[in-house]
C-alpha cells in the first residue's frame, strides 16, 4: 500500500486519483488525518498502517505568508518531513519527497542540475531544503523530486487567478524577469506514480518541458482561453512581494533521461489540456 500525504492538495489529489485509476492500493491522508509535526502521532500511524511506500506531497506552501510564519513553515516542511523519514527508515517504507526549485539561488540563466549549489532566497525554499536534508540524512535509498510553478484543477493557481482577473479587467501587469517551467500536477503525478514503482533512487527534477516567464504563461493562457486581455511585462522590482522569488527557476531534466524516466510534455501542451479540463 502507498501512503500519499497532502491528499486534498493539488498534487496529492492527482496522485491519489491516478493510483485509484490504476488499481493501486493506497491511503490518501491530509492534515485532518495526521499531524506530521507530531512525532508520536506519526509513529502510531505507521504502526497502524502497514505501507510499502510513501509519496510525501504535503507541505506548507504559502510562500509570502511563510516570511511571517517561519517557525510553522519549518515545523511542517522540516520537522514533519523528518518525522516521516524516520518512520520510513524504521518500517522499511520506500519514500518519495516532493521538493522545489526554490532550494536554488535563482542566479544565472542555465538550468540547475540536481547537484547544483543550494542557497534558498526565502523561508519556504529554506524549509523545503531542510526536508531534503532530513531525507538524505536518515535514508540511504530515497526519491527527491524537485518541481516548479505547479498548476492543477484542485486548487487555485496562477492560471486560474489570471482567468479570474480577466473577468473584470482588460489589462494586466505580469512579471517578465522570472523564468521557469510551468508544471501540470496531472503530468507530475504520473511521473511520481511511475517512479515509486522502481528502485531507481536519487534526486530528480520533474517539470513540464520548456521555459517561459510568468508574462509568457499569462499570454499563452489567455490565447488558449480565447480571452482578449492586454498583458504588460513588468520587472520583479515593479511587483514586490514579501518573499523574494528566484529569477532563474530553470531545472535540468538530464536526471530523468539518465535513469530511464520519460520527460513530461511541453508546458504549452499542458496548459492547453488544463484549460480544456476546466
Amino acid at each position: 500500500m502507498i501512503i500519499v500525504t497532502g491528499a486534498k492538495g493539488q498534487l496529492g489529489g492527482d496522485v491519489c486519483d491516478l493510483l485509484e485509476k490504476n488499481g493501486t492500493p493506497f491511503l490518501g491522508i491530509d492534515k485532518d488525518d495526521l499531524d506530521i509535526t507530531d512525532e508520536d502521532a506519526v509513529k502510531a500511524f505507521f504502526e497502524s498502517n502497514k505501507a510499502s511506500a510513501l509519496i510525501h506531497c504535503a507541505a506548507y506552501v504559502a510562500v509570502d505568508k511563510a516570511e511571517d510564519e517561519k517557525e510553522i513553515c519549518f515545523l511542517v516542511n522540516g520537522k514533519g518531513t523528518r518525522n516521516l523519514a524516520a518512520e520510513c527508515k524504521k518500517h522499511g517504507v520506500k519514500m518519495l519527497y516532493v521538493s522545489t526549485d526554490y532550494v536554488f539561488p535563482g542566479n544565472g540563466t542555465e538550468p540547475f542540475e540536481t547537484d547544483s549549489k543550494k542557497s534558498p532566497l526565502n523561508t519556504y525554499g529554506a524549509s523545503k531544503l531542510r526536508g531534503e536534508e532530513a531525507v538524505k540524512e536518515l535514508l540511504s535509498d530515497y526519491f527527491i523530486v524537485r518541481t516548479s510553478w505547479v498548476f492543477g484543477e484542485k486548487n487555485t493557481n496562477f492560471i486560474a487567478t489570471m482567468l479570474r482577473l480577466s473577468e473584470t479587467r482588460k489589462e494586466l501587469n505580469v512579471v517578465n524577469d522570472q523564468v521557469g517551467s510551468p508544471t501540470y500536477s496531472k503530468d507530475l503525478a504520473r511521473l511520481l506514480c511511475d517512479m515509486i514503482k522502481t528502485d531507481r533512487y536519487g534526486t530528480y527534477h520533474g517539470t513540464n518541458e520548456g521555459f517561459c516567464s510568468w508574462y509568457d504563461l499569462a499570454k499563452k493562457a489567455f490565447e488558449f482561453a480565447g480571452k482578449d486581455v492586454k498583458v504588460n511585462p513588468v520587472t520583479s522590482e515593479g511587483f514586490p512581494t514579501k518573499a523574494i522569488r528566484p529569477k532563474n527557476s530553470r531545472l535540468s531534466k538530464k536526471c530523468l533521461d539518465e535513469n530511464g524516466f520519460d520527460r513530461l510534455p511541453l508546458w504549452e501542451d499542458a496548459v492547453k489540456r488544463y484549460l480544456q479540463s476546466i
